[in-house]
């Protein structure tokens, strides 16, 4: 097919039942009220801030009729209206979001976390443990950022693909269906201009996988225009070079009205079935749509569109037309609907209150247990005008939120610091019982919470026979993922050049014959949509290893990693995961951008994803059996240098499990600690050699593992003994370093047990430069390592150790 297919009514031979009509009637009408009564909520000072999906209302009923069981959702800030018509959303559950209630029964897709229009359904039962899925319709947890969605998208599309053409997967019946399974996107007409739609779009179109893209197209990016967004005003238009034709795979590309209840439904019908039957990903560009209460409540449209476009939207309101089509089929009449209206409004409307009642009701209790202990206090204190100035501001104030009254109690404590009374004593023990409340309310499951979280695998040592043999630590690789390939179907590994000549660095060298395609993958250069396939396929119950060739190309996918990957599991509270395990390479090579250590940079962005340091291939190895028993999504960032580098093969190579969390002490010591990681590590190593010969003996810590970081806190110990301590790395100053610096001597109390003041040592604050002048200028050398430490040496004894400069 050559020509774009646009759809009109004409075209539609579908026979709608009276009941369905009215039902799909009486939705859109309930969402819309939910769009018009949650910005007057805001307005009123009940919720901070409201995004609505008025004007969408009627594309997303007709998405919904060919959204089955088992397929999944990766969409945006506007899919009410789809979410109620799947069943997965309820009005009430639209308020308690919008409210941010932070009970997850009532408000599952986020426990208050996510501002109002981002949904999630929740595939994991309360112990982590994965739900059916096939028995569900799902949705991935909305982001945000524009187009944010898309990456995932294709993940969750290449799954289907998985499940279908892999034969060892077919026996997990709760995940997929043999493939059956779409996923559907949306997105709006001004985020396809974001980078994150097109490569999803190209990747998509290579790949051939079940996905359905809805644009929603209200002709404006907030106060934009789409001239200024799109080349000839019309992302169908730009993308009729996906379009597939008889010789050539590619899309399948609709044009449909937003306002055409006929043509919609046959739109998504042909959609649904190409892209579930073929696996040919489908675009439905819906057009002329609405927006009745502009972009957000941040500020009105009549700011910048013309009288005639405001005419123009009235006029083509969705929900307009779609009460017209319906008087005019004869099937229903003006009354039933004007009684639906009525209906509709006043079902919302208690919905609304309901779910106000349950969240300003749980506050009020707390408050009024608040102020019975404040007034209590009142009567024992010397500062009693302060504590019942407090106590009276509290039970006055207008929509109180938790805020108020913790605040208040807090003050009430700073003022009666000086005494001790019973009364006082019982204010303390109610604060202490909400914080470690609120702190599962609003600060729990940044991490994994089941059985599976990685610090509960049991580590495994590696074992090794009298003559072990000595390879290139590449072959360590290579043997561990060859078991995990014959043993878990569920893993597989993808990338650029991963696949054929098994990566770069030669780690999956004949996997790919020895496995198939399906498991071991080529990519194009598509950083962002890799980390997308990756995220997918493990919402989806895979086990998928997405490899960044460098670490200096991980700049392309930080922001999926951080706004989507790194904080799943918080932003549902333990509703989702997705296991995907990132492997790159790092740390010491030559060049601006290919030795690259933003580890910083990584710490602050990637919270809630582990972020493992291995030094040798060996240790990396270990790190991969224990991830793959664990439930949580981990960075792995192997020592470029080290892939040639001589290790003893493990006997155990598929069973042995490094424990993350846990430091190794690689040489003892006793007269100075240093904490270090990764390539760093050999380098230390080398000038421990030399320190040696000076007379300084010092102990050499690898962190292993910077998140999480020395769980049992045995960095300090080392300290206890040393009472000297320097930290390391490539990073630039006052990255890496600092963050192990902050853990020690903070939070691991390790400040008590200094001599001298605790030392850094990193990286310049530039790239470094090329050729090995460059690395040695750029990145600390054993000479660095070795007159840092003899500097605090020095500090500590200069009669011992006289300065050398």
């Amino acid at each position: 097919m050559n020509e774009l297919v646009t759809y009109s009514k004409q075209k539609s031979p579908t026979v709608f039942e009276r009941e369905s009509l009215l039902k799909e009637y009486r939705i859109a009408q309930e969402s819309r009220q939910a769009s018009l009564m949650g910005r007057k909520e805001v307005f009123m000072g009940k919720a901070k801030f409201g995004i609505f999906g008025d004007g969408k209302e009627l594309a997303q009923i007709a998405m919904a009729r060919h959204f089955q069981k088992g397929d999944f959702r990766a969409g945006y800030y506007r899919d009410q209206t789809f979410m109620f018509a799947i069943g997965e959303s309820t009005v009430k559950e639209y308020f308690a979001q919008l409210y941010a209630h932070t009970n997850a029964e009532l408000e599952p897709a986020s426990a208050g976390r996510l501002m109002n229009g981002h949904f999630a359904t929740r595939s994991l039962n309360d112990n982590g443990s994965w739900k059916d899925l096939t028995s569900m319709k799902n949705s991935s947890a909305d982001i945000s950022p524009t187009a944010g969605q898309m990456p995932k998208l294709l993940g969750l599309a290449y799954a289907s693909k998985l499940f279908r053409e892999n034969q060892d997967l077919k026996g997990l019946s709760q995940f997929s269906n043999n493939g059956n399974e779409v996923a559907w996107g949306t997105i709006g007409n001004a985020s396809t201009s974001e980078g994150m739609f097109f490569e999803t779009i190209n990747a998509a179109g290579v790949l051939q996988v079940p996905m359905v893209v809805s644009i929603w197209d209200d002709g404006y990016g907030i106060s934009v225009p789409n001239e200024y967004h799109t080349t000839k005003g019309s992302i169908s238009e730009v993308l009729r070079g996906f379009q597939r034709n008889d010789d050539q795979k590619g899309f399948e590309i609709f044009v449909v009205k937003g306002w055409d209840y006929e043509a919609l439904d046959r739109a998504y019908e042909n959609a649904s079935r190409i892209a579930r039957e073929e696996h040919v990903p489908v675009i439905i560009h819906v057009i002329e749509m609405t927006q009745p209460q502009g972009h957000s409540t941040s500020g009105s449209h009549e700011r910048y569109k013309s009288k005639e476009r405001l005419t123009w939207e009235k006029e083509n309101d969705c929900l307009l037309k779609f009460r017209e089509y319906l008087i005019k089929s004869g099937k229903v009449t003006e009354e039933e609907l004007n009684e639906i209206d009525v209906e509709a409004k006043s079902f919302v409307k208690s919905q609304k209150e309901m779910a106000w009642k349950a969240f300003a009701g749980e506050i009020k209790s707390e408050l009024e247990e608040a102020s019975k202990l404040l007034h209590a206090l009142s009567k024992s204190t010397t500062e009693s005008v302060q504590v019942d100035q407090l106590n009276e501001e509290l039970t006055k104030a207008l929509n109180p939120i938790r805020k108020d009254v913790i605040s208040t109690v807090r003050r009430a404590l700073w003022t009666t610091k000086k005494e001790n009374s019973d009364a006082r004593e019982k204010l303390l023990a109610w604060y202490s019982e909400q914080q470690r409340l609120n702190e599962d309310r609003y600060n729990s499951h940044l991490y994994s919470h089941s059985s599976w979280k990685a610090e509960n695998i049991v580590p495994v040592k590696a074992e090794y026979p009298e003559d072990a043999v000595m390879v290139d630590g590449r072959e360590i690789l290579q043997a561990c993922f060859d078991h995990l390939l014959k043993t878990e179907p569920k893993f597989f590994a993808f990338g650029e050049d991963v696949g054929k000549i098994g990566d770069v660095n030669q780690a999956f060298a004949g996997l790919q014959a020895k496995y198939g395609e399906n498991r071991v993958t080529d990519t194009g250069i598509r950083e962002v949509t890799i980390i997308g396939q990756g995220i997918g396929a493990a919402l989806r119950g895979l086990r998928p290893m997405a490899e960044i060739q460098y670490l200096d190309y991980i700049h392309y996918a930080l922001m999926t990693l951080a706004d989507d990957l790194a904080c799943l599991q918080y932003r549902t509270k333990g509703g989702q995961k997705a296991p995907l395990i990132v492997r790159t390479r790092g740390h010491r090579l030559e060049g601006v951008w290919h030795a690259g250590s933003p580890i910083g940079m990584l710490l602050h962005s990637l919270r809630g994803m582990l972020i493992c340091v291995p030094r040798d291939m060996t240790q990396a190895a270990g790190m991969y059996n224990t991830l793959m028993e664990a439930d949580e999504p981990a960075l792995v960032i192997e020592c470029l240098n080290g892939y040639r580098l001589k290790e003893k093969m493990p006997l155990n190579i598929g069973q042995f499990k490094v424990p993350l969390g846990q430091p190794e002490v690689i040489k003892s010591g006793k007269d100075l600690t240093v904490v270090t990681y990764g390539s760093m590590c050999r380098i230390v190593l080398e000038a421990a050699e030399e320190l040696t010969q000076m007379g300084i003996d010092i102990e050499i810590i690898d962190v292993q593992t910077l998140l999480p970081f020395d769980v049992d806190h045995r960095i300090v110990e080392s300290l206890k003994k040393t009472n000297k301590i320097l930290f390391t790395d490539e990073d630039v100053p006052g990255g890496a370093t600092a963050f192990m610096m902050q853990q020690v001597i903070e939070d691991q109390k390790g400040y008590y047990y200094l001599d001298v003041e605790p030392g850094t040592l990193a990286g310049k604050a530039h790239r470094p430069a090329y050729s090995s002048d460059g690395d040695y200028f750029s990145k600390p050398s054993v000479d660095d390592v070795v007159e840092k430490v003899y500097a605090m040496m020095n500090d500590s004894n200069p009669n011992l150790f006289p300065n050398i400069f």
